[in-house]
Parts: structure tokens; sequence; C-alpha cells
């Protein structure tokens, strides 16, 4: 493992990546995420204990979608069960770190919340980290929940940085969960630039697909359909999202192993 120092551009080359990664086998990835949607909604449904178990799993799990990744670029099979590759792939030392891993997932995105709910509005925040319940239209419509959500959006951001690459660094590189969550950390500020340019190229996407999509419903007057458009765009953005989160931990760390000789297997690197 070598620890890079990438220039900003390469923010835009990760998420060209994803989507790269994303047509490469698209049917295994919307799999795979709906494996995940479907797994997570009946944790939540666990009175009380399933919210923070979700989140002590949430680790793991992204494992499972990195290895997901890796396996498309070598051309390799991809089926549902690969989501616990962190869990059953690694052995159980790395199973039990990837729980421990979990712990403070949970800890540190708790810790935002508290942030967040300094400000009005924070039962929103506490709904929808753990009972999932909350609707858009209930954030949107009260500016105190608005308030709390830009407010928890914001303490978030330190969380990912530490937990960005910290888990397939615990079950990939047999490291501890204090080094794996250092080392993330180190990887984000040492090419803050790079995620900076990463975070504008998907609220442009984000801006772009949006704009795109009202401009057809306005011509063709459907807008009481746009739920059946919203919901397939959204889960595709994610799709691609995940993906990218496997062309930046190429891009921080010099993996290489992905690198084939064959043009057409080789991810884009300009």
């Amino acid at each position: 493992m070598q620890l890079l120092e990438v220039p900003p551009k390469s923010g835009y080359l990760w998420l060209r990546q994803g989507i790269w990664l994303f047509r490469k086998n698209p049917l295994a990835i919307m799999s795979l995420l709906f494996a995940y949607m479907f797994g997570t909604l009946v944790i939540s449904f666990v009175p009380i204990i399933g919210g923070p178990v979700l989140l002590v799993l949430v680790p793991g799990l992204s494992v499972g979608f990195m290895a997901a990744c890796r396996d498309i670029i070598k051309n390799k099979q991809v089926l549902p069960q690969v989501l616990l590759d962190g869990f059953r792939g690694h052995g159980k030392d790395i199973a039990r770190r990837l729980l421990v891993l979990g712990g403070y997932y949970m800890a540190a995105t708790i810790a935002a919340y508290l942030i967040s709910s300094l400000f009005n509005g924070s039962e929103l925040i506490n709904n929808l980290l753990f009972d999932g319940n909350v609707n858009r239209d209930e954030i949107m419509n009260g500016t105190a929940g608005l308030i709390a959500a830009i407010a928890f959006a914001i303490a978030y951001i330190p969380v990912a940085m530490l937990f960005w690459f910290a888990p397939v660094l615990v079950a990939w590189h047999d490291i501890t969960p204090v080094k794996a969550i250092f080392f993330s950390w180190t990887a984000c500020t040492r090419n803050f630039r790079a995620f900076v340019v990463y975070a504008l190229c998907v609220m442009l996407l984000a801006a772009a697909a949006s704009m795109i999509l009202t401009i057809i419903m306005a011509v063709l007057g459907v807008f009481q359909y746009a739920i059946l458009l919203v919901s397939p765009l959204s889960l595709l953005f994610a799709a691609i999202i995940y993906c990218s989160f496997y062309a930046s931990y190429r891009g921080c760390f010099g993996v290489q192993e992905i690198g084939a000789l064959d043009p057409n297997v080789s991810p884009p690197e300009a």
C-alpha cells in the first residue's frame, strides 16, 4: 500500500471511472444495491436496536461493494453474496475488526447527530438515522428541519473523511481499525483538493440530471408521475457514486492490480 498525493483533476477522473465501471456491469451493481437496500430496510424494522446495528454493519457492507467493483473490472462473476465479503471472505479476525470499526462509525455518526441536534428539527434527523421513516417533504417544508439537515451534513463531513477508506484498509490491507481511520483521514486531507473537485462534479452531475428530467417532464406534461422517474434516477446515481468510491481508493493508494493490459478493460485514465 502506497499513499499518494494526486492532482485536483483526479476528482473528476474518479467520477468518470465510476460511470465507466457502472456501465461495465450495471445489472450486478444494481442487484447489489437492491440487496443492500432490502437488508437495511429489514434491519431498520427491529425496534430500538435496528438503527445502531445498521450503523455498525455499514463499514463491513461497504467492503462488499468494493469487492464487487474489483471483480467487475477483472471480468469475474459478481453474485449478491459478495455484499458480505467483508465478513466472510477474510477470516474471523478481519470480520471482528470490521465490527469494531463499525462501532467507531456508529459513535462518530451519533456525535455528528448530537452536533446537529443543537439546532431545531433534530427529531427529523433522529427519524432519518434510526427509524428511516422521514420523508423529503417533512424536511423541506420546515425551515428548522432544513437547518438541522444542513447542520448534520456539515458535521458528517469529518466522519466521511475518517471512514472513507477505513473499511477496505482493514479488510484488504490487514490494518487495525484505529490505524485505518488514521490513514483514511490522512488520504482525504492530503488529497483534499481532489475531493473538492469530486464533490463539485457529483453535484454538477446531479443538478444536470435533475434539470434534464424537469425539462422532459415539462415538455411531456407528466409532473404527476415524477416519482416514477425520480426514484430510478436516484438509484442509478447512487450506484455510480458507489462505483466511484473504488476509483478514489485505487487513485489515492496506488492500487494497480486492476490495470489490465487490454485497453477495453482498463478504466479511463484521463
